[in-house]
């Protein structure tokens, strides 16, 4: 199996448009047809996990948070993340990373986290909406009916047309089309100087931005009208309820705080989280809607504070974004940044088996929580 595969398994669930401008994810080292028989899964690529990908021959390493962040000048041994990424080219290990894209997906990590909370009506904080890159633009125009098979086949050859893994896809309306061609010019049907009605159809089809110049181009060179009607359209993004950054649940039923936090914390397989009480709520006050982001959603807090959430679980917070979500009257709850992602893991390893069933996929045992207490 190659490399692509495990890229186009990602595409059906968590593809990379789905990330954070900010973020860095997709392949980061390797290329689409290296080997991918056998693929080990971290949240954070240290040494040690490096070292546990090479002794069990792993060709692919899917490391939740991207080790190539911050632009690299050199690949060294001076640096940690040089040497990973020295050390993963030198053994032919590819990297891909998911991050942000995981977060925001359906079914990822924040979906998983509100699943051990209790029932209730679910939605993102955020709603997602970038559109797909295939789907950026639509170019429409008219030409006659029996033109309209060439110029599918002419826009989709650079691209056009493509929604989601169907291509090819357009649409056609019938219609009567009018025009004056002045001295000159030699238009397809009837003569210049005289008013002319032919029957045409209005010819659709989606483009990206990175398309579009070939496309008009495509278009005014199989078209047969000397001057085609041409219209460009920008789509506007489509908002969905269930995917986006954070999550929002309304619980069927409310529960007292410290009865969230053992759920909680069962859920994760933790022994502690961190609880920051609302002014005048302790643990016996009830909750009943909860915000929540995974990892370091810090910036989110005010999200949920606004769209009413009463406590905003996450990874990690600092100190004043913490004191000020209490004076507004919601309780914070820390789990630990990699504590609210790890225990993700099997359920991924269960979705990449289920696409690739031939590739053996493990988590790692070397990537472990980054703090011990005593």
């Amino acid at each position: 199996m190659k490399t692509q595969k495990l890229i186009s398994a990602f595409d059906t669930f968590a593809p990379t448009y789905y990330a954070n401008e900010w973020d860095n994810v997709g392949l980061l080292v390797g290329t689409p047809d290296w080997a991918a028989d056998k693929i080990l899964l971290t949240i954070d690529l240290t040494e040690s996990v490096l070292k546990e990908a090479i002794a069990m021959k792993a060709n692919v390493i899917v490391s939740y948070h991207p080790p190539i962040f911050d632009p690299l000048k050199s690949i060294t041994n001076r640096t940690f993340k040089e040497r990973v990424v020295l050390d993963a080219i030198s053994n032919n290990i590819a990297i891909y990373s998911p991050h942000t894209s995981l977060d925001i997906a359906k079914g990822g990590v924040n979906d998983w986290i509100v699943e051990g909370l209790g029932d209730g009506d679910v939605r993102a904080l955020r709603p997602f909406g970038n559109l797909p890159p295939d789907e950026e633009c639509k170019i429409i125009t008219v030409c006659p009916e029996d033109s309209v098979e060439a110029l599918r086949l002419a826009l989709s050859s650079v691209g056009c047309g493509r929604i989601g893994q169907y291509e090819q896809c357009s649409f056609t309306t019938a219609g009567t089309g009018t025009f004056i061609g002045k001295e000159g010019t030699n238009p397809t049907h009837g003569v210049s100087g005289e008013l002319q009605s032919v029957i045409e159809c209005k010819f659709e089809m989606v483009v990206s931005r990175a398309s579009l110049s070939l496309a008009i181009q495509a278009l005014r060179q199989f078209h047969p009208y000397e001057e085609p009607a041409l219209e460009v359209h920008e789509l506007c993004e489509r908002p969905r309820r269930d995917m986006g950054v954070g999550r929002r649940i309304l619980l069927d039923q409310p529960m007292q705080l410290d009865e969230l936090a053992r759920k909680l914390k069962k859920h994760l397989g933790i022994g502690y989280v961190r609880v920051a009480p609302a002014a005048g709520k302790d643990d016996r006050s009830t909750v009943q809607t909860i915000g929540m982001c995974a990892g370091a959603g810090g910036s989110v807090c005010e999200l949920a504070i606004d769209d009413g959430c009463e406590v905003f679980i996450t990874g990690e917070m600092t100190h004043h974004r913490v004191v000020a979500a209490t004076a507004r009257g919601c309780t914070v709850v820390l789990t630990g940044h990699t504590n609210s992602e790890r225990g993700y893991l099997p359920k991924l390893k269960e979705q990449l088996i289920e696409l690739l069933p031939k590739a053996d996929i493990s988590v790692s045992t070397a990537d472990a929580p980054l703090w011990t207490y005593f």
